[in-house]
């Protein structure tokens, strides 16, 4: 089994798994989101590598242990994953994203459709018409930056732990870290703050037309994004398989990680 190294590069830290053997088809980029970082892939990573996949998982700005030299709005960490894949010199990838790396990794998967072999599509929105959940509402608010500066370390376990049983303490504590430093919560403001759903107008119809293998991987009791959008989005993009993991919510590959890549490994031996 291949392990999973950290490394830097650029403005990302990341993670990397490289194949023991010789590799089998393109390298895997995974986009991690909200408050997670690469280190959310690792249980996928290591099959996927063990199979011939190098994968590539970097932490946007403020997560993981990426600079927070942003501002981590969606803008600066769409450009800051462009240059990070030419820096890497990727090529052609299956790119794999999360909740916030939806935005990020989708957007620029639109533009640079030559780059994109194949798409997993998890727990996240893609639409121009999209809506706000009451929490990402609240931070995107007025008193956003006091929710901010409120969350303590026992608050955010709650909430992880709420979320879902496959939370341990390392990850939490790992998840935690940088939102005790200061960057975690200056970056998720920035971010949510940044994010309003008009600017995917530009994007809309573009994941179908990019003609890729979509596979839309999705938690059945998401609530923040909830399983609806995943069935309008298998409407829209042709071809698009849709995979509902049973019992599983927003953190569907914390919830089933052995039944996610299961799923993720089916789909891109194809």
């Amino acid at each position: 089994m291949s392990s999973v190294e950290r490394k830097l590069e650029g403005a990302f830290s990341y993670r990397e798994a490289t194949p023991p053997g010789s590799e089998r088809g393109s390298p895997v980029l995974l986009v991690h989101g909200f408050p997670e970082s690469s280190l959310m892939w690792e249980p996928l990573m290591a099959p996927l590598s063990a199979a011939g996949r190098r994968c590539i998982a970097p932490d946007l700005y403020g997560f993981g242990d990426s600079t927070d030299d942003g501002p981590a709005t969606f803008e600066t960490n769409l450009s800051a994953l462009t240059a990070f894949h030419q820096e890497l010199d990727l090529g052609t990838v299956a790119l794999i994203v999360h909740d916030w790396g939806g935005f990020v990794g989708l957007a620029w998967a639109c533009e640079h459709p030559e780059s994109v072999e194949a798409l997993v599509i998890s727990d996240t929105g893609f639409f121009a018409d999209g809506k706000w959940h009451g929490m990402a509402e609240a931070i995107r608010g007025p008193d956003g930056g006091a929710f901010a500066e409120a969350m303590n370390r026992e608050a955010f376990e709650a909430m992880m732990r709420s979320q879902s049983s496959g939370f341990g303490d390392e990850e939490i504590a790992a998840y935690w870290e940088p939102f005790e430093s200061g960057r975690g919560r200056r970056s998720m403001l920035e971010f949510y703050r940044s994010m309003d759903f008009e600017k995917l107008t530009p994007y809309q119809g573009r994941l179908a037309s990019l003609g890729a293998p979509t596979l839309l991987l999705w938690g059945e009791t998401d609530e923040f994004a909830p399983v609806a959008g995943a069935k309008r989005m298998q409407r829209e993009v042709p071809g698009a398989e849709l995979v509902v993991i049973e019992g599983a919510g927003h953190f569907v590959y914390d919830d089933e990680p052995q039944r996610c890549a299961a799923e993720v490994q089916r789909f891109l031996s194809r």
